[in-house]
């Protein structure tokens, strides 16, 4: 909900929207005054008229029709250019309505929600050439790409900051880290790779990266060209993008490289305020806009670097030190997290475990939301026992347990401080605790075992065998204190194929044995996890690039025409992927969606909103373009079919069709207000 308490970002995106309606609606208005047509009102905006201005009448609140009347004994549209003329008043009225969410201009003999008509009078629509009326329907799409290139010369010229299209992190199970090189080295992209072309298209941002695994087609492998650091020749991969559930869209499972510097945004805090505490950073006086100085006494300024030592370290401690927005220094120690599995479970394939070998663990709280239902009776460092009546939930299972009890109360019992605690968590209407939450790896209690996991394997059989809450104490002899431990000691119980397990239930004197076999296969899975640092991708700002012409208005200008020609076929497959339904209906975003990520948008700079609403005016451009009733391009479609004929649909088809698109329309629009308001409520 951070947009609506930013009313400079929002009024700055509703102006912004609003000109780019205005130009399209100033490009019919042009046309028709062109083509003889009488225009009886520009307005921008849809419902009542909150102020408008007629030559001759001048500025009125609401609408200047009640004062033509008064004065002329009739409504405005039935008066003759000729009398208003000699009346001194325009024929035009221009208006501004109360809802900033479209625009029109009323001509005379055609209504943009009615269907086409013909008059005898020669300023009337249907009265003009068919080529005339096909520039006017045509004009306000060209005034849209025209103005979208315009604001991308504008853009370029001065240079618009994106993400970097350099890898940050490959998931490890995904199509990157799999990736096949064609030039026979090692498989799978690594953090530090430059993404120069995806199947030839030459990338420039991250996004396009997204764009491309987004929209290519399933199933199909595509060639990714790298530049990768110390290599001087390109290196050439082929990958398959998967559907990412979370997302609901194909993704090659890669993020974007993060520079050194840490982020400074309130929005983040609940992510990283724990993550900088629970590092040390916090106790040695590292926060927001510190920037990476060194690690291990060698200069690094990029989070990737920092994560290179960590997977070259096997475990051991880094040091780090770190500048200051006010030229102080601080020297902080970093111990790496130790790299989990992941499993998905079959009867869940949205839920996403961490897990060695089929054991998971249990569910700690790293953060309360200060003034939340839970503010005082969940606490950071509570670890989730069980919740009702599952015992030992595992992380993703907390989560589907918690959106099920939305607007209740639940049961829970937490260790805290060593001692077993039952209290009673609040369950908001969106089914939400207000808390961050981790995998509790600092101790070795295991949450309850996944029967089967996604693609009809099972877990391991020792997981199954020792059930929730289980506590491992040791495996071959080797003592085991936290998940670092476990995954040391199943690593040397594997490369002996197996070993005896001492186990305890939580809160039980007695303990018990069990034998654990692990396979080759296993032992390899462990041998090749690594570390992780113990801070989020998140906590870092992402590693820009600049998009410029360097002063050039040539080059500026060609580059304007490309985004908008991309832009523009992007948006048409975006449209054929919708209707296969390879894209998602609620990813598609209305009025209030593209204002939400506009204030956002706004925060990055004055250029990239520029570029952003000159992505915005192609994609109104493409849309009114479309082929259906009551949008620019149905009504062109009308006109070609009289000039084929030598007559227009009959009025009956146009009322029909009519009917139809604004149904199709009304759905869009109820489809996107709600996947917009949802997004807004859930702070997506």
């Amino acid at each position: 909900m951070q947009l609506l308490g930013d009313g400079g970002n929002l009024l700055l995106i509703v102006l912004g929207f609003s000109l780019l309606i205005a130009i399209h609606e100033m490009g019919h208005f042009l046309a028709a005054r062109w083509a003889g047509i009488r225009v009886d009102a520009f307005a921008i905006g849809m419902g009542p008229a909150v102020v408008a201005f007629r030559r001759g009448i001048g500025w009125k609140l609401g609408s200047t029709h009640h004062e033509v009347e008064r004065r002329l004994g009739a409504p405005p549209e039935q008066i003759s250019m000729e009398r208003l003329r000699e009346a001194g008043i325009g024929e035009t009225e221009y208006g501004l309505r109360l809802l900033p969410l479209g625009g029109f201009v009323r001509m005379k003999g055609q209504e943009d929600l009615e269907a086409i008509e013909s008059s005898a009078d020669p300023d009337a629509y249907g009265a003009r050439p068919i080529w005339k009326r096909m520039v006017v329907v045509s004009a306000g799409v060209v005034a849209n790409v025209i103005l979208a290139v315009l604001l991308y010369v504008a853009a370029f010229m001065v240079g618009v900051r994106f993400e970097s299209p350099t890898v940050g992190e490959a998931r490890i199970d995904g199509p990157a880290a799999t990736a096949t090189n064609l030039g026979g080295g090692d498989p799978g992209l690594r953090a530090g790779d430059l993404i120069t072309h995806i199947d030839g298209t030459a990338i420039h941002t991250f996004a396009d990266v997204q764009i491309a695994a987004a929209m290519s087609k399933p199933g199909r492998a595509t060639l990714i060209d790298v530049q990768r650091p110390g290599v001087a020749q390109p290196l050439r991969f082929e990958a398959t993008p998967v559907d990412d559930p979370a997302a609901r869209l194909r993704t090659l499972g890669i993020s974007p490289a993060r520079d050194g510097e840490i982020v400074d945004d309130k929005a983040l805090d609940p992510l990283l305020q724990p993550a900088l505490q629970r590092s040390g950073l916090s106790a040695a006086g590292v926060g927001p806009r510190w920037k990476l100085a060194s690690v291990n006494g060698a200069p690094c300024t990029t989070m990737e670097l920092l994560q290179q030592a960590c997977a070259v370290g096997d475990g051991a401690p880094i040091a780090t030190t770190w500048a200051g927005p006010a030229g102080t220094t601080a020297a902080a120690t970093l111990h790496p997290d130790v790299q989990l599995q992941r499993l998905v479970p079959a009867d869940d394939p949205e839920q996403v475990e961490p897990s060695l070998l089929g054991f998971t663990p249990l569910t700690r709280i790293d953060w309360v939301r200060p003034g939340s239902l839970n503010d005082g009776t969940l606490k950071p460092g509570d670890v989730v026992l069980a919740i009702n009546t599952v015992r030992g939930p595992r992380l993703g299972e907390f989560r589907s347990l918690v959106r099920k009890q939305a607007g209740r109360q639940v049961a829970m019992q937490v260790l805290r401080n060593g001692t077993a605690t039952t209290l009673s968590a609040r369950v908001d209407s969106a089914g939400r605790l207000d808390v961050l939450i981790a995998a509790a790896i600092d101790q070795p209690l295991m949450a309850r075992p996944i029967d089967r996991v996604q693609g009809g394997g099972a877990t391991a059989v020792a997981s199954l065998e020792l059930g929730a809450l289980a506590r491992i104490d040791s495996i071959g002899g080797t003592p085991v204190t936290d998940w670092k431990t476990l995954r040391a000691a199943l690593r040397s119980a594997g490369s002996n194929g197996g070993a005896a397990m001492q186990v305890t239930a939580w809160g039980a004197d007695a303990s018990r044995t069990i034998s654990i076999t692990i396979s080759p296969d296993d032992a390899k899975a462990l041998q090749a996890l690594g570390w992780t640092l113990p801070l989020p991708l998140e906590a870092f700002d992402p590693l820009m690039t600049t998009l410029s012409a360097h002063g050039n208005p040539l080059r500026a200008a060609a580059m304007g025409f490309d985004e908008t020609g991309k832009l523009a076929v992007l948006t048409w497959l975006t449209l054929d992927r919708l209707v296969r339904g390879t894209v998602p209906v609620d990813q598609l975003r209305g009025p209030v969606g593209i204002v939400h990520v506009g204030a956002r948008v706004a925060d990055r700079g004055f250029m990239y909103l520029v570029f952003f609403l000159a992505m915005i005016s192609v994609n109104l451009a493409v849309l009114n373009f479309l082929p259906l009733p009551i949008v620019d391009g149905g009504l062109f479609l009308y006109l070609a079919y009289e000039a084929v004929r030598g007559r227009p649909p009959s009025v009956r088809f146009q009322n029909a069709a009519t009917m139809a698109g604004l149904l199709l329309l009304g759905s869009l629009f109820v489809v996107t207000f709600y996947n917009d308001v949802m997004r807004l409520v859930s702070g997506g």
